[in-house]
């Protein structure tokens, strides 16, 4: 329990370990819950349960990620980082299912696959020191990237629309690298723009999948 209670800091705007010590890195995190009534609503006219599912985790990373830049601790950065991961395996599994048509068993089997495959690749980020900081998300915008070259025949528009995704992520995750790097020349740092660009990069995912499933109902 005492670990849980630990407090961290490891972002640039923050001073201490008062509540308000990240104002602009706790407040963007209502980007979050922006793009996730947005996506609610626009999700809202169609019957895809796992495009509400991921509304609703959207939601809790912004939860999560407030709490994480209020409290500063172990338990928030749980709060944070879990429903990321649930994100990630949502998503995964919606395209390995709809995008690229698997079967049930075979759509879990290629989303448990992201286990190996961060494990082989993270290591490759951790050594650049630019990279190190987030090594465990940069993963990431490669997979979209491959998803994205799997897709350019089968499905165009969902293949173009990951990958912007793709590019909005590594910009996102270029200024959460940042973050410290910069913190002498800009003392607010560059963690809240990681907020605001994966909040719109995550919004716009789930745009990607409602508009693939609504192409595919024809």
């Amino acid at each position: 329990m005492e670990g849980l209670l630990r407090q961290v800091d490891g972002y640039c705007e923050r001073t201490d370990f008062t509540y308000w010590s990240e104002p602009v890195n706790a407040l963007t995190n209502f980007a979050f819950l922006l793009a996730a009534w947005v996506m609610w609503r626009r999700v809202g006219e169609d019957r895809l349960p796992l495009a509400r599912a991921m509304v609703a985790v959207l939601a809790a990373i912004g939860v999560g990620s407030y709490l994480f830049h209020t409290h500063a601790a172990i338990w928030a950065s749980l709060a944070d980082t879990v429903p990321i991961g649930l994100f990630i395996l949502l998503y995964l599994f919606a395209a390995n299912r709809h995008f690229l048509g698997l079967p049930l068993g075979w759509a879990l089997v290629a989303t448990a696959a992201f286990v190996p495959f961060a494990a082989v690749t993270i290591p490759l980020f951790l050594r650049h020191p630019f990279t190190a900081i987030s090594a465990a998300y940069w993963p990431v915008p490669l997979l979209i990237a491959i998803y994205a070259l799997a897709l350019r025949r089968r499905a165009s528009a969902t293949s173009r629309g990951l990958a912007v995704g793709a590019g909005v992520l590594v910009v996102s995750l270029a200024f959460r690298s940042a973050d410290m790097v910069v913190c002498g020349q800009i003392p607010l740092g560059t963690h809240f723009l990681w907020h605001l660009l994966n909040a719109l990069m995550l919004g716009w995912m789930i745009e990607v999948y409602r508009r693939h499933r609504r192409r595919a109902e024809g």
